[in-house]
């Protein structure tokens, strides 16, 4: 069964929806899942023997997920996923960006370097063998180096077969899982809309319900001769997959059965009220304030200029996505006080601890306090380096040629000076490409000083002696890292006695001065203190899961706080384990929510509601002239729903995060219905407690894709690709 279980007397009462499971035991899953409309075993999903549902989702880029939905390794994901490639082939005479792209044929599909896919192959249990006879009293850092030692003996066969292995730590270390991957290096882009509907509503709609974003980009994965995977090469042929998506025009009702199979990112349900409140009241603040900061100046640069608009897109929708999110983090953990319930639940468990089942947990919670009360001060020094000092990009850029200076001088060994210069050479190329010293010094500017609760503002920059702007001065008008031609001239006459450059550069100067002051004065700390905290949270974890399994539960139902225990699955072995990049299945079904008094949200919304929203004035709400004819005539194809309408996107109650960026959404039949691609923004503390009222997944129609490849782009080949079932009532 999924979710956690509502004990009221008696009476047990299943909420379903909560939870991201392991796909290897997804039978246990299985009869709930079918009870909910699945009409699939759990072997079609994962399974080793025989093709399966997993066999066609893939790790997309770094830090996505994508689906393959034909026979030539076509691939569907996320356009946010795919922005940085169409970013990387974007120039204002090609502006993929803002226009869209299509490659009529295999031979213009663009090769986008560095981007790659992997295809899990297999998962395999294997917590006995990393933790069998490791001694629990060990330090945290020598357990580590215990555990990734006979993680690295495991993974050996495989990788010399040239497979990725990772080995990922569950329910804070106490299982350990190995996962198994085919890396494929080849990966073309073959399609995407433009910016005004694979972007559509921006920063403003991100995180937002409702939607009307065409989040969506068309990739290709390319293989060699023998299918396997290969680097880049102009005879690669494209890749045949053992595993390809059905996709399902036919749509949905509310309350129809649905899941996600992706790989999210990372999730912290099993906290503390401690480190709750510090992710609450102090860390999400500050990142806040300060990136509330940084927005002002990028966007502003962005609507000033077009160059300026291509080379910050990317950048300003990743620091805003965590921006916003952040805000309804907070608000949304706020509304549901998980402290005073973390804390609430933290005192049963504590009386748990006085019997002689839980004797062994009896002083974790004292200890993970005092831990984050040691940790608070370093967190927001931490903070501040993160998002005040790092803010100008031309710090960390500067830094990054600190190995080029190291081996020159002779203290690093490790590379020769011929690898490190190219290295810094390419590293160069791409800084400069999608950078603009004006912004980058109005950021340094509005960074050095930060905002307090009151609206005050305190300088966290100090120059000793000498005044912000003679410093800025110095950065912009001298410095080798904040001018293309200062650093051309430096690398093309470069010598081993050119460290002295480096040297004498004032912002590589101040680069070395300000990590030195965090590696040394403050990293260590953290350090320190997370590994506390790890070890501390893993007893913590063993004792929620022992807790759990003993049954006794009449102590919650008499505080109230039925919601804030994990007791999914109770009598069983497992309840789920946080997200971390690993594949997960999340189920659910389809339904709106009601995020206000006398607010009510329906589960979808069509192109009609583009219309609405269109605003040639605001350049994210701009409607492109093809896509508004097609609207009125309402020319939809076999797209639309029975009612006539163009579905855009719709909501349900399937448990994601971060990582799920481009997850398939499939129906009961395992047939593709969506693209997953945000959260509710008033759901985003589901990271942390999942609201079964509140929290939604936001998905991208498939018709809705399909209709703008089909309709708006004419790219009718890919069509051809796919295998589509076409609703009944179209003719």
């Amino acid at each position: 069964m999924t979710g956690f279980m509502v004990v009221t007397g008696f009476q047990t009462i299943l909420q379903a929806d909560e939870g991201m499971w392991i796909p290897l035991l997804l039978d246990q899953n299985e009869a709930e899942m079918q009870r909910m409309g699945l009409q699939l075993d759990a072997e079609d999903i994962y399974s080793i023997n025989h093709s399966s549902l997993k066999d066609a989702v893939v790790i997309f880029g770094g830090g996505c997920t994508g689906e393959v939905v034909s026979n030539q390794g076509l691939v569907l994901t996320n356009h946010h996923c795919g922005y940085d490639a169409i970013q990387y082939h974007s120039s204002v005479e090609h502006d993929y960006l803002t226009n869209g792209f299509w490659a009529g044929n295999f031979e213009e599909e663009l090769p986008c370097p560095g981007l790659e896919v992997r295809f899990l192959k297999e998962i395999k249990d294997i917590t006995g063998t990393i933790l069998q006879g490791l001694d629990q009293s060990l330090p945290e850092r020598t357990r580590k180096d215990s555990i990734q030692a006979r993680s690295k003996r495991l993974s050996v066969p495989y990788e010399a077969e040239g497979y990725e292995v990772r080995v990922a730590p569950f329910y804070s270390g106490n299982q350990y899982y190995m996962f198994i991957y085919e890396v494929y290096q080849d990966i073309r882009l073959v399609g995407t809309p433009p910016s005004n509907i694979g972007k559509f509503g921006g920063d403003t709609d991100n995180w937002m319900w409702p939607r009307h974003t065409g989040d969506f980009s068309v990739f290709r994965i390319y293989a060699d001769s023998a299918n396997r995977p290969a680097p880049y090469d102009a005879s690669n042929r494209p890749y045949v997959p053992k595993k390809y998506l059905t996709i399902d025009l036919r749509g949905y009702e509310e309350g129809d059965f649905t899941f996600v199979l992706g790989y999210p990112g990372s999730t912290q349900e099993y906290i503390s009220s401690y480190a709750v409140r510090l992710i609450q009241d102090l860390i999400d603040p500050m990142r806040i304030s300060a990136r509330t900061e940084r927005l002002e100046i990028i966007k502003a640069a962005m609507n000033r200029d077009p160059k300026t608009r291509i080379q910050y897109s990317a950048k300003a929708a990743g620091i805003a996505n965590g921006w916003k999110k952040w805000q309804g983090e907070v608000k949304g953990l706020k509304r549901l006080n998980v402290v005073g319930s973390k804390q609430d639940y933290e005192t049963v468990f504590q009386d748990w601890c006085k019997g002689i089942s839980g004797k062994e947990f009896a002083e974790v919670l004292p200890a993970l306090k005092e831990a984050y009360q040691k940790l608070e001060p370093y967190l927001s020094l931490q903070i501040i380096f993160q998002e005040h000092v790092l803010a100008p990009e031309a710090v960390s850029f500067a830094y990054s040629f600190k190995s080029l200076h190291d081996v020159a001088v002779g203290t690093d060994t490790t590379l020769s000076l011929e690898t490190a210069l190219e290295s810094c050479r390419e590293e160069a190329a791409l800084f400069f490409k999608d950078y603009d010293p004006e912004v980058d010094r109005a950021i340094f500017e509005r960074l050095a000083f930060m905002v307090n609760a009151d609206g005050t503002r305190n300088q966290v920059i100090d120059f000793e002696g000498t005044t912000l702007k003679k410093q800025l001065d110095w950065f912009y008008g001298k410095s080798i890292f904040t001018s293309q031609e200062r650093m051309e001239q430096f690398l093309d006459k470069f010598r081993p006695s050119s460290y002295k450059v480096l040297e004498r550069d004032p912002m590589f100067k101040y680069a070395n001065v300000v990590y030195g002051q965090y590696l040394n004065q403050t990293a260590p700390f953290i350090r320190i203190f997370n590994a506390r905290i790890d070890s501390l949270q893993r007893l913590y974890m063993k004792g929620q899961m022992q807790l759990k399994e003993s049954g006794d539960f009449a102590s919650l139902e008499q505080i109230g706080i039925q919601n804030d225990i994990p007791l999914n699955n109770v009598g069983s072995e497992q309840f789920y384990p946080d997200a971390n990049f690993t594949m997960r299945v999340a189920y659910g079904q389809v339904k709106g929510f009601k995020p206000a008094d006398a607010v009510e949200y329906a589960p979808y919304t069509t192109l009609a509601g583009i219309m609405e929203k269109e605003d040639p004035d605001i350049y994210d709400y701009v409607v492109e002239a093809k896509l508004k004819d097609l609207y009125a005539r309402k020319d939809y194809g076999p797209y639309a729903n029975e009612l006539g309408e163009m579905p855009v996107a719709f909501v349900g109650t399937n448990h994601t995060t971060g990582g799920n960026s481009g997850s398939p959404v499939l129906n009961g039949d395992g047939n593709l219905i969506g693209i997953n691609f945000d959260r509710n923004w008033e759901g985003t503390m589901s990271d942390v407690r999942y609201d079964p009222d509140m929290c939604r997944n936001i998905m991208l129609d498939i018709r809705y894709c399909l209709f703008i490849i089909d309709k708006f782009a004419g790219a009718q080949r890919l069509i051809d690709e796919m295998d589509i079932i076409k609703p009944d009532w179209y003719e």
